[in-house]
């Protein structure tokens, strides 16, 4: 059975920029496969549209808040990614505030109505899988400032490729 594993973002407030939610970066040994995506906010009933991407990045990775990722399976051991501020291999974290230099190549663009949120499910041929050792990370991230910046919530889930 896989190892699954989440990076949970609860009601953030976001930084008044284009800003990415959730951030992983495999490790040397650990490729991840990319399960399910998502975003929603709680902080009002205007409707607005919202852009959204995933986005492989290198080098020069988001500044962020350090958030480990959440084992799903209670039986299985802590994920081999760990919390980290800089974006670094084998790091996880979320709500960036500084987005840094690192070119970024975007994989999946959307846009949702806030009122309703977001939610990527690939089937089964769609998942991707960020290779260990690539040097690049992927990022769940807003391209544009949202008109609300308070109450995101979001997350990435991914299963551990050993």
């Amino acid at each position: 059975m896989a190892r699954e594993y989440i990076i949970p973002v609860a009601a953030v407030t976001l930084a008044n920029q284009a800003v990415t939610l959730a951030f992983v970066n495999p490790g040397t040994t650990m490729s991840l496969e990319v399960l399910r995506a998502y975003a929603s906010q709680a902080a009002n009933a205007t409707s607005a549209q919202q852009r959204v991407q995933l986005s492989t990045q290198v080098t020069a990775f988001p500044t962020l808040v350090s958030q480990a990722p959440v084992v799903l399976k209670q039986r299985d051991p802590v994920s081999a990614i760990v919390g980290g501020t800089t974006g670094a291999a084998g790091t996880s974290g979320i709500n960036a505030s500084a987005e840094n230099a690192g070119a970024k190549t975007v994989v999946i663009p959307d846009s949702f109505n806030v009122l309703n949120g977001w939610l990527w499910v690939p089937t089964p041929r769609e998942t991707m899988v960020m290779a260990a050792s690539a040097a690049a990370g992927l990022g769940l991230v807003f391209p544009v400032a949202p008109a609300t910046l308070t109450s995101w919530s979001a997350g990435l889930v991914f299963s551990e490729l050993g």
